[in-house]
């Protein structure tokens, strides 16, 4: 049997060893880069993990401090807003009483007014530029002076309100904002690897719209802190203010008060001496009129008496120029009558001048009576117009208050809302 051996290429044990070592050392070379990937696979796991949980530490601790910084501008800023309220409270407070004063500010003008007007029912004599009318002209003055003082301070009251008003929405915003921004960290704080809903995120590293530097935030926070406290100083600077003009408003308006009522007292006394005075007058003449009459019926009746005895005389003179002849003498009996007639003619004569001088001095009396009357319904008109201003003054004396409000006020349970100082 014949056999046929394929031709093949011989290779040489040299190179058959060389294979072999070259297979080896590929081998071993291979483990140990295997190996060392593998070590350094390894430490850079190890690395990666502890690098992952401080990165994840630095990142909650960084949490955790803005958070705390977050509820620390949110607990400044919920007291400011509670002093902001305070205030705006007090404030509107004190407006609404500084409008009250107005109100009355506007009853005394026209109590004034009404005065005056009243007073200018007082005729002839006694209209007379007084005491009384000059207070009344003061105390209008005054109001009106201090009319504007407390309207400059309503508006500036109001003006105040308004930036109040400002910063409260501005702390209310922010505070809403910071909450907001505290509930999203204090989340991302409680977040964990096997939290459930977190998943890649687009572009995670985008700079989103609007955002700020930590230093502008910081800015922006304490301006608006700043801006709350400034208003609260400024609102409660105001509010001193206007409480010290309400004040001396009243107090001003109170002292013109009692001075033009004292000189309506002091002014309706020395007329009621006046008219009492003119009453005694009165009296006095009526007592004169009374003696003059008297004196008057005396005289028409000497006067009467005169006339009989002159009658009498004549009649005798008349009768004896009767007698005859020689008997027509002129006798110591005519010389008499003669006398007599002529004396009781001049007495006549004296007893009617006196008469008509007594007529003439009880007109006289009479007309004086009659101004003496006219100048009592003069004073009593004027005291008549004085009472009616004192009793229209009386709008402005405050309202008795019942005995448990007075209780309430004396012990401090109730502040009276009338009260001016705070």
């Amino acid at each position: 049997m014949a056999t046929v051996v394929r031709q093949v290429k011989r290779f040489q044990r040299s190179d058959w060893y060389t294979d072999a070592y070259t297979q080896a050392t590929s081998a071993d070379n291979q483990r140990t880069a295997a190996f060392d990937v593998c070590q350094e696979a390894r430490f850079l796991r190890n690395e990666t993990d502890c690098q992952t949980k401080w990165d994840q530490y630095s990142t909650e601790v960084r949490l955790a401090d803005r958070v705390n910084n977050l509820r620390r501008w949110k607990d400044l800023l919920e007291r400011n807003l509670r002093q902001l309220d305070q205030e705006i409270a007090d404030l509107s407070e004190a407006k609404e009483t500084a409008e009250g004063v107005l109100e009355n500010l506007n009853l005394r003008t026209d109590v004034a007014v009404e005065c005056l007007t009243l007073r200018e029912g007082r005729r002839k004599i006694e209209v007379v530029a007084d005491e009384p009318e000059n207070e009344l002209y003061k105390e209008f003055e005054l109001i009106e002076s201090w009319r504007k003082n407390v309207q400059q301070r309503i508006a500036e009251a109001f003006g105040q309100l308004c930036l109040l008003q400002e910063a409260r929405q501005q702390v209310q915003s922010d505070l809403e904002d910071k909450t907001i921004a505290m509930g999203i960290d204090i989340d991302q704080y409680n977040l964990s690897d096997r939290s459930p809903g977190i998943t890649f995120k687009p572009d995670p590293l985008r700079v989103p719209k609007g955002s700020t530097s930590i230093l502008e935030w910081d800015e922006r926070s304490r301006f608006t802190k700043e801006k709350a406290e400034s208003e609260l100083a400024a609102s409660s600077k105001l509010r001193l203010e206007l409480y010290h003009t309400l004040q001396q408003t009243a107090n001003e308006l109170d002292a013109q008060k009692q001075a033009t009522e004292y000189a309506f007292r002091k002014r309706m006394h020395i007329c009621k001496r006046a008219k009492d005075e003119l009453e005694y007058q009165k009296a006095t003449i009526i007592k004169e009129v009374t003696e003059h009459q008297s004196e008057l019926r005396g005289l028409e009746e000497s006067i009467r008496k005169r006339n009989r005895s002159t009658m009498k005389a004549e009649t005798r003179m008349e009768n004896r120029t009767y007698r005859p002849n020689k008997e027509m003498c002129f006798d110591a009996a005519h010389y008499g009558l003669v006398d007599e007639v002529k004396q009781l003619r001049a007495t006549t004569v004296s007893l009617e001048e006196k008469l008509q001088q007594a007529h003439n001095a009880l007109d006289a009396l009479a007309r004086n009576m009659d101004r003496l009357n006219d100048q009592i319904s003069l004073k009593n008109q004027t005291l008549r117009l004085d009472q009616q201003c004192l009793d229209i003054r009386q709008k402005l004396n405050p309202p008795a208050q019942k005995g448990i409000e007075n209780n309430l006020i004396l012990t401090g349970i109730e502040r009276m809302k009338s009260a001016v100082l705070a």
